[in-house]
């Protein structure tokens, strides 16, 4: 059965819930293959006696890729069915992590991790273009902050808890688990998610859409390179203020939790009035950086602003997602295409930036970079009503 513009424009979030919580347990899937060999750098390195260095851009393809390809890939699938494409990402995910999991060589490995770079690219695309298909207009928000909690639970939980079991049974076995649980994702996903129809970019030729989603891609790399310019060193800059490096994991476990508050407040307030609720979140964003760089190196000074950093920047993603299908000036995928990848520029980017400032400028530098930054992208936010519209 495929669900029509007129059949979604009908359904709540409860008739909709199963299809959304698939998605949330694919975007978790995800987020989990993107970043977990942060934690497994060493214990690969040393498997195939490669440099960390090298080990490393396991990680950095990925953004890299998802860059490069997030738009590319949605143009040349945009007639593809919505379903299959999105089935066909998640069975891209186990594929990507039975290779590395069985990989004889190094070689092999960057093969598996290119192929969940392509996945990648066009995944999130998909997820943000399928969402709003799902439900009525008015409950575009909640479903994006619904089906992107996966995302945070990637990070506090899929992360962590995988990293903890290749240190105790060797770095493979996460691998193994994460091709099973893509399969056990692509069953629920064939078995709870409807299809949706394909829609034409009807708002593309209407004046100042395209402006529109310009603005909100612009904002969202501004601020994710700020974010993510001090984000990237986060464990130094905790580790500077005297955390033992034992505790950086549960702090940053905790930390991610905290995001959860900024995803329910943006998927609340994004139905409500997008506007005011992106520029209360950016500028929490900016009031916890800035009193990191005040507070740093004092510990409790510093546990504080990033938790509250963490807590705000939760809900960014979301914002960025739901004001860019709401442009209508492009298809949903291709407006989250452009979201995904100019959040992976931002991502790329702003780790460049921290790496140098860290080489010139030292870590209490990180924080007032990353205010600039992200006080650009607010400042677009706010010079830009059409693209941030108080209604929804």
């Amino acid at each position: 059965m495929s669900v029509t513009i007129d059949q979604a424009a009908t359904r709540g979030l409860r008739d909709a819930l199963p299809a959304l919580l698939s998605l949330a347990l694919a975007s978790c899937l995800a987020v989990t293959t993107e970043m977990l060999p942060v934690g497994l750098l060493p214990d690969l390195g040393a498997a195939f006696g490669v440099s960390d260095a090298t080990t490393g851009l396991l990680v950095g393809l990925y953004a890299v890729m998802v860059a490069v390809f997030a738009v590319p890939l949605t143009m040349v699938t945009s007639r593809f069915a919505r379903k299959p494409l999105l089935m066909a990402t998640v069975a891209g995910y186990a594929v990507s992590n039975a290779a590395v999991a069985l990989a004889p060589s190094f070689a092999v490995v960057a093969a598996g991790r290119t192929v969940g770079g392509l996945t990648h690219a066009l995944f999130f695309s998909l997820l943000i273009g399928y969402t709003p298909r799902l439900v009525s207009r008015a409950l575009v928000g909640r479903a994006l902050a619904i089906a992107g909690c996966g995302v945070s639970a990637g990070l506090v939980l899929g992360v962590p808890l995988l990293t903890s079991l290749g240190a105790a049974t060797g770095w493979r076995t996460p691998f193994v688990v994460l091709a099973v649980a893509a399969v056990g994702t692509l069953a629920w996903i064939g078995a709870v998610l409807p299809a949706v129809a394909n829609t034409s970019e009807t708002g593309a030729r209407e004046p100042g859409r395209r402006g529109r989603l310009v603005a909100v891609s612009a904002s969202n790399m501004l601020v994710f390179v700020g974010h993510f310019t001090a984000y990237t060193f986060i464990s130094l800059l905790l580790i500077g203020s005297g955390v033992d490096a034992a505790f950086i994991g549960p702090i940053l476990l905790g930390c991610g939790a905290c995001g959860l508050v900024g995803l329910w407040y943006a998927g609340r307030g994004l139905d409500r009035n997008p506007r005011r609720t992106t520029l209360i979140i950016l500028c929490a964003t900016m009031i916890a950086v800035a009193a990191l760089g005040v507070a740093w190196p004092v510990m409790a000074g510093v546990l504080a602003a990033t938790a509250i950093w963490c807590g705000a920047f939760g809900g960014v993603p979301s914002l960025y997602q739901a004001c860019a299908v709401r442009t209508h000036a492009v298809s949903p995928e291709r407006a989250g295409a452009w979201v995904n990848a100019t959040s992976n520029v931002g991502i790329a980017g702003g780790s460049a930036i921290g790496a140098a400032l860290l080489e010139t400028a030292g870590l209490g530098m990180l924080p007032w970079v990353a205010i600039a930054l992200i006080g650009v992208g607010t400042a677009v936010v706010a010079l830009s009503r059409n693209a941030f519209p108080a209604q929804p």
